[in-house]
């Protein structure tokens, strides 16, 4: 099975675009600062969510690059997990001003562990709020992880609407590798989704930008079991999280 708790929650849910019948579009980077597999994690995860994207892949090795015209018609861009961040933010610098007028103009931008430190400042696409960025949380005071090897790592769940509004779920564990933990400024309009158990860190944000709208997750929702044969804690697999989405 795949967990597919976030992805719905950050941007899609019950999103409606155009006619009832028509499905999304969701366009996915697939390129040098991805890893290998990760592209296609999201890829099924967007399909198998509750607004069954159609979904593409874009990047400098693909048919078509990220650019105005690919992101014409697409609700929502992916940004997968990857490697280091400076030399995946070289490999992607050139997309910064494409994106930001993408969501600017209403679109939304899902980044994964890697994806949520390149929409930082540190370098990245300076899609957050004033005064906002991504930092590591493995530095962070009492967090639960602290190197950067392949583990799993227990994150609680903030309902935002469904049968389950107002509740949490502590302790589910996913998929961490070096995430990232969003540092939200206190005056934004920010909402968040999940926070590390261990210390309270922010695990899961949206924040708007322009009109549209901004979903980082630092640890793998994406991920399954196979991620991490050698991890001591099994993942969260919650189909009752199917419930948990974001209506924008």
């Amino acid at each position: 099975m795949r967990a597919t708790f976030l992805i719905t929650t950050l941007l899609v849910g019950k999103v409606t675009f155009g006619q009832p019948a028509t499905r999304p579009k969701a366009l996915v980077y697939r390129g040098p600062a991805a890893c290998d597999g990760c592209p296609e994690a999201v890829a099924a995860l967007l399909k198998s969510s509750p607004s069954n994207f159609d979904v593409k892949f874009a990047g400098p090795q693909e048919e078509v690059d990220i650019t105005a015209t690919s992101l014409g018609g697409v609700q929502l861009y992916a940004q997968p997990g990857g490697g280091d961040l400076d030399p995946a933010w070289v490999g992607t610098k050139k997309y910064k001003n494409i994106l930001r007028d993408f969501v600017a103009r209403g679109g939304r931008y899902a980044g994964f562990c890697l994806g949520a430190f390149l929409a930082g400042s540190g370098p990245g696409f300076e899609l957050l709020p004033l005064g906002s960025d991504t930092d590591e949380e493995i530095t962070q005071p009492k967090a639960q992880v602290t190197n950067d090897s392949d583990t799993v790592i227990q994150v609680d769940w903030h309902f935002q609407t469904g049968s389950r509004k107002g509740h949490r779920q502590n302790g589910r564990w996913l998929y961490f590798q070096d995430g990232a933990v969003m540092k939200l400024a206190r005056n934004t309009s920010a909402i968040v989704l999940g926070t590390y158990s261990s210390n309270g860190d922010v695990a899961a944000s949206i924040t708007p930008l322009g009109k549209g709208w901004v979903g980082l997750v630092g640890p793998h929702p994406e991920a399954d079991e196979s991620w991490c044969k050698s991890c001591l804690a099994p993942l969260s697999v919650h189909p009752e999280i199917q419930e948990y989405f974001f209506t924008f």
